[in-house]
């Protein structure tokens, strides 16, 4: 009660009506303070804001958990999320509705129809089918002609019996403009459909510079060298053997028509004619080769009848060596880039990119198409992509049922171990240096070989780089 008098002062009273600031400054705050304080480049301001790394590491974590919540809910069908239970039928659902029953009514059906109007009416004469009635005969006395005298009557020709009704002929599928052999016509962009025999085109068409630089040279010379296209096989329209990169130029460029030569091909003549196109592009991406090896695998598999000497259940090998043979490959070479084709897009991208290798990219091939993408959240969430050890554990986890975005966190987080020293062992330099000398001498001759070799060497690969120059 004491207390309560002395705190009746006109202070206390705004202290009541206003709650007292916070105090901006940590120096004047009486909360202790924490033991183990960020380091700081200088005296922290008023309001300034001090993000550890632990923190960071939370929001990075943070933001592949987003992701991966991304990838679990594409992959899950719409009607097990969240568990929840399927909805129930109402009763006038559950109920099915009786079928009409087929053949004659029943006898309770017809009871109800026996008022007046149910009452059968008198059947009307109609025309008789078949042999004609007597009264549609010739009157008693009327001669009635026989066969003969209609014979004669008709040049002793029988009477045509009447002709069916002529149907209207089907007109043939044909393509919206003649075919002209080896000359060049102009086709609406409209006509023109990418290239689709056995498998879609293999080669990218991107929207880069290049792409740019080709869209600027048509506005300025038009379409100089033209495409070559096929007829389709329904007539309706084109298909686009070579010139796609200018094909889509020309639309970029506002170009309603381009200039194409077309011809009459067979699948295995386009397949041929497109890859031949295709010898001169600068450089083909992993994905771009995987697809045309599996396109040409396909196209000769489609000629299997004609391989000579080959059985029939080994026509699928043989092709894959005939490809092979074709680009200087062997069997095993060109079954790994087919594997590339069972990618998903997020980490075939990677290996286009240069920012994942081809032998751990084969690896992750054979893991689930939704791991696949759990892994790509991964390679950016982490930094780093998997080394060819990680990728065959990555796919052991995976048969095995075991693998999740925690999981694939932790593989990826671990340090890779690379190897950047040489190592020779003893046995290899007892063979030129004997068992008596120490691996101190061993060095010292090494390096004063290497100094030698290096004078011998031509000016430009002389030159040590500068911090070569340093560790020495």
């Amino acid at each position: 009660m004491a207390d309560e008098k002395l705190s009746t002062g006109p202070e206390t009273a705004k202290n009541k009506e206003a709650p007292a600031p916070v105090a901006a400054d940590p120096a004047r705050s009486e909360a202790p303070a924490p033991e183990h304080q960020p380091e700081q480049a200088g005296p922290a301001e008023p309001g300034d804001v001090v993000i550890s790394a632990d923190q960071i590491d939370a929001l990075m974590a943070d933001k592949r958990r987003a992701a991966r919540a991304e990838v679990e809910k594409a992959e899950t069908p719409p009607e097990q999320e969240a568990g929840a239970p399927a909805p129930e039928r109402p009763a006038a659902e559950k109920a099915e509705p009786e079928k009409p029953r087929r053949g004659r009514p029943p006898k309770s059906e017809k009871a109800e129809h026996t008022g007046p109007e149910s009452e059968k009416a008198p059947k009307k004469a109609g025309p008789r089918k078949g042999r004609p009635s007597k009264a549609d005969k010739a009157a008693p006395g009327e001669a009635q002609p026989s066969k003969r005298d209609k014979l004669s009557r008709s040049g002793g020709k029988a009477p045509e019996a009447p002709a069916p009704p002529e149907q209207a002929p089907q007109e043939p599928a044909v393509p919206p403009r003649p075919v002209e052999e080896g000359k060049l016509v102009y086709l609406k962009l409209s006509e023109l459909h990418p290239f689709h025999t056995f498998r879609p085109h293999p080669f990218k068409v991107r929207d880069d510079a290049k792409m740019q630089e080709t869209v600027e040279s048509i506005k300025l010379n038009g379409v100089m060298v033209p495409g070559l296209a096929r007829p389709e096989k329904d007539g309706n329209g084109y298909e686009i053997v070579a010139g796609h990169r200018r094909c889509r130029g020309s639309e970029l460029a506002g170009l309603e028509e381009m200039p194409f030569i077309v011809r009459d091909m067979t699948d295995h003549e386009a397949v041929e004619a497109m890859k031949d196109s295709n010898k001169q592009r600068d450089q083909t991406l992993p994905s771009e080769l995987a697809a045309l090896l599996d396109l040409e695998v396909e196209d000769i598999k489609h000629q299997g009848g004609r391989l000579k000497g080959v059985a029939e259940g080994d026509v699928g090998k043989r092709s894959v060596e005939i490809v092979g043979e074709a680009h200087g490959m062997n069997y095993k070479k060109v079954m790994r880039y087919l594997r590339l084709n069972h990618l998903v897009p997020e980490l075939i991208n990677k290996v286009d990119d240069k920012k994942m290798g081809f032998m751990p990219a084969v690896e992750l091939s054979y893991i689930k198409p939704k791991n696949q993408r759990l892994i790509a959240v991964s390679i950016d969430g982490e930094q780093a992509s998997p080394s060819l050890a990680q990728a065959k554990q990555l796919r052991e986890l995976d048969k095995e049922g075991k693998l999740n975005g925690d999981v694939i966190d932790g593989i990826l987080s671990e340090k890779k171990k690379e190897d950047r020293g040489v190592i020779i062992s003893m046995a290899e330099l007892e063979k030129y240096f004997g068992t008596e000398v120490t691996p101190a001498k061993m060095k010292e001759q090494i390096m004063t070989l290497l100094d030698e070799w290096k004078e011998k060497q031509p000016p430009e690969l002389a030159k040590a780089p500068k911090k070569m120059e340093k560790d020495k």
